[in-house]
């Protein structure tokens, strides 16, 4: 047995500023993709991830049972089939902040739940809500407080802006020209990153009024205008607002960023060559860079593996 494929994302702009209402944009990234599957002489990898799926089926179970008019599912069978050794099977790298645990809620979702709302449906703005509500219940199983969104993204496979909490749709994204120079890229940064501990050091520093200023005036201002230069294919823009978050974030989140990455962080903003940004949480997994030059960015950071994701 195979199921479909469901692919991992990036968050392109709005790590921890959706969590206060700034705009975002998250787009499917097929690099890497997972699958439900069974098999008859497991590895050890698919018996743990067996194991795993055990604990998330308690948890919808509990889901179920708090709130069957949010989502439903077939436990019977999705409990059998996890009994009889279903797994996920995946290649998305886990605790890089590209939706491990995301792709895994969509195909459960996609599987087992009843009355479920498909992506060949009329996506309206309350679909989208119902399901992005839907996967944050179930992800929370992962990593305490979801959004949501990369669990959403996965399933539909499309890019999707936020503009706010209760305000997110389906989106188109810029032609990718594969002659341009200039690159969205990502950076591994060798360490595997948790969400939960970022998060909550995110959550600690809001209550410091001075961060939450630097948070609205700063950290938001430049994250929605880097989304809003993006979906209008303004580069020159872009790259000038990409260099103020940057900063920001360099200034203002650095326990998110992974200590040797600090003076390559610096140097990137200095030179021009090349701005880096958090992919996700941070603390490890990818870093994200945005490049008006590749070969230039490539040569400035020939000690690291670059991986592109988009170019212009």
């Amino acid at each position: 047995m195979k199921g479909p494929l469901f692919y991992s994302k990036i968050l392109l702009f709005g790590e921890y500023g959706i969590i206060r209402d700034s705009k975002g944009l998250s787009i499917p990234y097929n690099f890497y993709n997972g699958a439900l599957k069974r098999e008859e002489n497991p590895s050890d990898e698919a018996i743990k991830s067996n194991g795993h799926l055990r604990r998330f089926v308690s948890h919808l179970e509990t889901l179920q049972s708090e709130q069957p008019e949010l989502v439903t599912f077939d436990l019977a069978t999705l409990k059998n089939d996890v009994e009889t050794g279903m797994f996920f099977d995946s290649s998305i790298p886990q605790g890089y902040g590209v939706g491990s645990s995301g792709a895994l809620v969509a195909a459960i979702y996609d599987k087992y739940a009843q009355n479920k709302i498909t992506v060949l449906e009329n996506l309206t703005r309350e679909k989208l809500l119902q399901l992005k509500t839907i996967f944050s219940q179930m992800e929370s199983f992962f990593h305490g407080k979801s959004s949501g969104l990369d669990p959403l993204n996965s399933y539909l496979s499309i890019p999707i802006l936020i503009n706010s909490k209760d305000n997110i749709e389906a989106t188109g994204i810029p032609t990718q020209s594969l002659e341009g120079t200039g690159a969205v890229f990502l950076i591994d940064s060798g360490i595997v990153g948790e969400t939960a501990p970022m998060v909550n050091i995110f959550m600690e520093n809001l209550k410091d009024q001075g961060f939450r200023k630097m948070l609205k005036s700063q950290f938001i201002k430049h994250t929605d205008a880097c989304v809003e230069n993006f979906l209008g294919g303004d580069m020159k823009s872009l790259f000038a607002n990409t260099k103020k978050l940057s900063k920001v974030v360099l200034n203002n989140f650095k326990p998110m960023i992974p200590e040797q990455f600090h003076g390559i962080w610096q140097e990137g903003i200095d030179s021009n060559d090349y701005y880096l940004k958090l992919c996700g949480s941070g603390g490890g997994g990818y870093i994200l860079g945005f490049t008006q030059d590749l070969e230039k960015a490539k040569l400035a950071l020939k000690d690291y593996k670059l991986e592109v994701v988009y170019q212009f």
